[in-house]
Formats: C-alpha cells, sequence, structure tokens
C-alpha cells in the first residue's frame, strides 16, 4: 500500500457518504478529513493546506457552488471534485464550466472514486511544480542573482529597477556577450508583465526570407509550403515582451513593418487580411552602433527613435574589472553545481591575470573559461598553469626597447626566439635543470617546456664546464 499519497477534504452532509469515502480513500494512503457542512470544511480549507477537495454540491447553508469559487479563487492549485446526485448531473456539469475539476455520483463505484481522486492528485501535483518552477524563474532573474557591485553595472541596475514596472521601449546598447539576454530577463520577469510569456527573436540566426513570416506569421497558402496557418511572434508575446536581438541585422524593408507594430501595436500575417492587435512589451539589442547605421542610411530613423525610449548602454567586461573575481566565483559556483564537482578556489595570481585581461568576448568568455576550469582542473586550487597559454603569457616580463636599435632593422621572429632561449635557460638555471620547477617558473606545462627547448636547440641537460673554467 502506497502511504501519504495526499491530503484530501471530502464535505458531504450524508455520514455514510462521508465515511465511505473516507475509507476507501485512507485504504489507498491518503490522509482524508471530513466536514458535514460548508461552513466547517471552509474553516479547515483556511486552516490546513489540501490536496484536493470533494464537495457536495447541495449543501446545508454553504453550498458546494460557493466551496468551489473560494477553491477558485483563493486556491486555484487545489482542485476540486463536485459530489452530485443523479438529478442533479447537469448543475454538476455547470459546476465544471465554473473550474470544477470533476463530478462524482453518490452512489460511485470505488474503483471510479480511486481512479478520478488520482487523475485529480496528479493534476494537483503538476499544477504545484509548475508554480514552484515559476518562482525558481523569477528568483533566477532576480536582481539579486545579477552580479556586480562596479559603478558601471551599478548604474545598469538603477536603470533596470526604473523602466522595470514601465511599459516602456527599452533598447539594450553592449557588446556581444555583455549580458543583454540576461537584463531582458530582469526587465521582464520584475514587471507586471512577468506572468506573460517572453519571446525572443535573434534577428541575426533567421534568414531574411523566413524572419517576416517568423515574426508576423502567415495564413495557410500564403506562399509555396505554407500548408497551415502560423501564428507568429508577435502574436505569440500578447500579455507579455517581445526580445528582438540584434535588430541592427533587420533589412529596410522589415524595419518599416516593425516600425508600424511599435506605432499602434498591429500587423497582418502575411497573406491575411485581419489586422491582428496585441498587448507587448518590446526589447531590442544590439551590438552595433545605430546612430551610425542611421547616417549610413542603413538604419531607420524614424525606427531607431520609436526604439531609442529609453536606451541602456552595457558596459563592456574590460569596464567592470573590479566585478571580474565577484564574477568568477558565481560561474565557478555555477558550473562546480551543474557537473557536481566539489568547489574550486582561484588563486591570487589567477585572479590577478583575470583582471589584466582584455576579455573580447565579455562575461560570456570570462562564463566559459570557469566552465573549462571545473571541467579540467584536478585539483581545489585553480592556478596559473591551469589557464590557457594566452593567460599566462600575460605574466611574462617584457623586455624595454633597445636603445640602439638598428638603423637596418632587424628580423623580429629571430630577436624574439633569442629572448624566449635565454628565458628558459635562465629558469633551468635558476632550478637546476629540474624541468617540472622551470617550467612552473616560466607558467608552462611541463611538456611545453620540453617542446620548447627542443625548438630552441636547449639542451636536455646542462653543459659541462671545462675544468679550466671552473671557479677555484
Amino acid at each position: 500500500m502506497k502511504l501519504d499519497q495526499g491530503a484530501i477534504l471530502v464535505i458531504d452532509d450524508d455520514a455514510a457518504v462521508r465515511q465511505g469515502m473516507q475509507e476507501i480513500l485512507e485504504a489507498e494512503g491518503h490522509r482524508v478529513s471530513t466536514a458535514a457542512d460548508g461552513e466547517t470544511g471552509l474553516v479547515l480549507l483556511r486552516d490546513q493546506a489540501f490536496d484536493l477537495v470533494l464537495s457536495d454540491l447541495s449543501l446545508p447553508g454553504l453550498g458546494g457552488m460557493d466551496i468551489l469559487a473560494y477553491m477558485v479563487k483563493e486556491q486555484p492549485q487545489c482542485p476540486c471534485i463536485i459530489i452530485t446526485g443523479f438529478g442533479t448531473i447537469s448543475n454538476a456539469v455547470a459546476a465544471m464550466r465554473q473550474g470544477a475539476y470533476d463530478y462524482l455520483t453518490k452512489a460511485v463505484d470505488p474503483s471510479e472514486l480511486r481512479l478520478v481522486v488520482a487523475r485529480a492528485l496528479e493534476h494537483s501535483r503538476l499544477k504545484r511544480e509548475n508554480l514552484q518552477l515559476k518562482k525558481q524563474l523569477h528568483r533566477r532573474h532576480a536582481f539579486a542573482n545579477m552580479v556586480g557591485d562596479s559603478e558601471a553595472i551599478t548604474r545598469v541596475f538603477d536603470l533596470i529597477r526604473k523602466v522595470a514596472d514601465t511599459d516602456s521601449t527599452v533598447l539594450l546598447l553592449g557588446e556581444s556577450g555583455t549580458g543583454k539576454e540576461l537584463i531582458t530577463h530582469a526587465i521582464h520577469f520584475n514587471s507586471p508583465r512577468r506572468d506573460g510569456p517572453l519571446i525572443p527573436v535573434n534577428c541575426a540566426a533567421i534568414p531574411e526570407e523566413l524572419l517576416e513570416s517568423e515574426l508576423f506569421g502567415h495564413e495557410r497558402g500564403a506562399f509555396t509550403h505554407a500548408v497551415r496557418t502560423r501564428i507568429g511572434r508577435f502574436e505569440q508575446a500578447d500579455g507579455g515582451t517581445i526580445f528582438l536581438d540584434e535588430i541592427s541585422e533587420m533589412s529596410p524593408g522589415l524595419q518599416g513593418k516593425i516600425l508600424r507594430v511599435l506605432q499602434d501595436r498591429s500587423f497582418e500575417r502575411i497573406g491575411g487580411v485581419k489586422t491582428i492587435r496585441v498587448d507587448i512589451r518590446v526589447i531590442a539589442a544590439t551590438n552595433r552602433d545605430l546612430e551610425e547605421l542611421v547616417r549610413q542610411n542603413r538604419f531607420r530613423e524614424d525606427l531607431f527613435y520609436r526604439l531609442n525610449v529609453i536606451p541602456i548602454r552595457v558596459p563592456p567586461l574590460r569596464e567592470r574589472t573590479t566585478d571580474i573575481p565577484l564574477l568568477a566565483r558565481h560561474f565557478l559556483q555555477e558550473c562546480s553545481r551543474s557537473q557536481k564537482k566539489p568547489l574550486k578556489r582561484l588563486s591570487p595570481a589567477v585572479l590577478d591575470l583575470l583582471g589584466q585581461y582584455s576579455w573580447p568576448g565579455n562575461i560570456r568568455e570570462l562564463e566559459n573559461l570557469m566552465e573549462r576550469l571545473v571541467t579540467l582542473t584536478e585539483g581545489e586550487l585553480i592556478d596559473v598553469l591551469d589557464l590557457p597559454e594566452k593567460f599566462q603569457r600575460l605574466s611574462l616580463p617584457f623586455p624595454e626597447a633597445a636603445a640602439d636599435f638598428p638603423e637596418r632593422g632587424l628580423h623580429l621572429s629571430a630577436v624574439v626566439q633569442a629572448f624566449e632561449r635565454g628565458l628558459i635557460l635562465q629558469a633551468l638555471e635558476r632550478t637546476n635543470w629540474v624541468k617540472s620547477r622551470a617550467a612552473a617558473l616560466l607558467h608552462l606545462n611541463r611538456t611545453t617546456l620540453l617542446e620548447k627547448m627542443k625548438k630552441q636547440g636547449v639542451p636536455a641537460t646542462p653543459p659541462l664546464i671545462p675544468p679550466s673554467e671552473k671557479p677555484s
């Protein structure tokens, strides 16, 4: 017997019905409470948490429809099954239209009772899980989870807080990988539209000939292969937010159609004549200079001004280097959790190098690096030798330019090779030719050092010093 499957409340003024249902359901492992009238049932509903309610339709005083109305309004995640006599089945069907999950007759077969209750409890479980997922999604995109306390990103956070409660169009400006999509999620999930859809469209990723249909939809027969009517992204976003990413890549013709949607929130599907109106908020993003594109006649000026209601410039990572340690540790935690690995630490030398790097890929590049380090680093501490070579090179001393640079110039590759060979010899001499220690001094893997020694013609063992040259 399955135990503790669900908490169920049975409300019925017929003691035999209450007792019969209680015995059947408790035999299935459910926890069952009973009430002889609607008033008592309502008190129990307010004081305790139930997964399912079975209520008689005809109760003295507070009736079954009153119980149903309370459940639909106050506890919509908990399904309600109506119990009725044969002569009032039509009323039970009407109750289902008002939100009842199902109905049962008082002379119910035990197997039917068990089946309907099992289905209702599964429905209740799925609704609770969906609600929990929505809460997790909201928490995930809350401001508290946006990492950074630098002055540059704090200004962005302040703008997000101000615009989230409005319906104003937002234009996000910033390089690729700076977190524009994350900011879009933060705006949407902290706005009154949070329970509506958030529909993203990457205008650069969809071929030009398909983008119009993707945005506006099409009617059946509008073009070859249009075998059925399709709803576009603007319709899907009704009641919520549409995110137009990389909007600068949109053709001039399509820009004009987007302009109309921004002006009056209406459009027609391809091949259609019916005007469709939508209630949407628009957030657009680009990594290009739209004002420069307007000057080059590559982007419509009127569309630019429609989009540029509230511009938010998202700073690149190189302008918020004080956030790098916070972001790096955040991504380490996320990657360690997803890969089910122990949390790793970054050495001070690694943090120093991360701050020196220019981060052309911005936050996305930093996140990818942390995932690589979690995957490949064996120890608990991530040190310089665990980083890719481009980071290790940042730690090498750089020679000052020679004051006597030759008039005829020099062969750069030969000078670089000589400099590298000299550094390798110095490291070997300082470590008594213990190659693992020399490699550590040069921030190289031992294998890489051996390859470079072979390439530069550095011997594997220290050269013998003639007796006459040995110090006395």
